[in-house]
């Protein structure tokens, strides 16, 4: 597909190939900033992330991003070997090494560490955390609404892997991007185990229904962050906002459909498995709901 997007297409931004990254205590030139090929994460997936983005000087919502980061590492018993203030000033000093004030954005990734021998078990990971911080200049640039192909590509129970956990092991998720790719789309639209829409391989979905907001119910997705502003946001504001099961019949038949992510707040959907979207641009209730996101990250 020639004209293919992602939910994560930013402008190209020239500062980026002299960034300074934070690893392990230490603020490095980019192409210094490596991790062993023993690293549980590279080897195995073992470990969380958060992606994190900067308004006018603040990180957004860097409460909630700490907690879940938190909440993640306690489920796999992974110590991270820093508190959350440690954690907010490594962030607030790789954004001054960078000389970065507004659009830009961090990933924040712990692994288990570098293991002893290149096995599964945990107890090999004897070195202590790998924690590292990416960060960019970063504008989203998205040339068209998004578009979606429902894939074969669930999102499990959560006693295989729960799809709350943000962890490094995304190869469900890549899968399914793949197959969207094939089918033609930009990213895959993946159900839950019941065939319920859940959400997309990267980032939450929604659906506009005769002015009601429609959200999965969030038993088998990632529960994110901007997703919860956004419902917020429709409760403070009058909006009828449901999280329920719906079915491919509602979205091909809604007025709207939007994803919710930290990298682009809310990207427009405007074909489905080959269904135009309402009009296939971006929809008045997204308009409003981009709006009443930017008020709040300026407050």
């Amino acid at each position: 597909m020639t004209d293919h997007v992602t939910t994560h297409q930013a402008e190209e931004d020239t500062r980026n190939e002299d960034l300074r990254l934070w690893l392990n205590g230490r603020i490095l030139p980019r192409a210094e900033a490596l991790v062993s090929v023993y690293d549980s994460g590279f080897m195995l997936g073992d470990g969380v992330w958060e992606g994190i983005r900067l308004y006018n000087g603040r990180w957004a919502f860097l409460d909630e991003h700490l907690d879940r980061l938190f909440e993640a590492a306690k489920a796999i018993d992974l110590d991270i070997g820093m508190d959350r203030a440690q954690l907010a000033q490594a962030i607030h000093d790789t954004q001054a090494a960078n000389g970065m004030q507004t659009d830009a954005h961090a990933r924040l990734m712990v692994t288990r560490g570098v293991k002893s021998r290149p096995f599964q078990h945990p107890s090999l990971s004897r070195q202590g955390p790998t924690v590292a911080i990416i960060m960019e200049h970063s504008r989203p640039k998205l040339p068209r609404p998004i578009r979606l192909a429902t894939v074969p590509h669930i999102r499990g129970l959560p006693m295989s892997q729960d799809p709350k956990l943000n962890s490094h092991s995304k190869l469900n998720c890549i899968l399914a991007c793949i197959a969207a790719e094939k089918a033609g789309a930009d990213e895959a639209l993946m159900l839950d185990v019941h065939g319920f829409v859940n959400t997309t391989n990267a980032c939450n979905f929604f659906i506009v229904r005769k002015g009601e907001v429609w959200t999965s119910t969030g038993d088998y997705c990632m529960n994110g962050i901007t997703r919860g502003k956004v419902i917020d946001l429709c409760r403070l504001n009058g909006i009828p906002v449901f999280q329920k099961n719906f079915s491919l019949v509602d979205v091909y038949s809604a007025d709207e459909a939007f994803l919710t992510g930290t990298f682009g707040a809310q990207t427009p959907v405007g074909i489905v498995d080959g269904r135009v979207i309402g009009t296939g641009q971006m929809g008045p209730m997204t308009e409003h709901l981009r709006t009443l996101y930017k008020a709040l990250v300026a407050a």
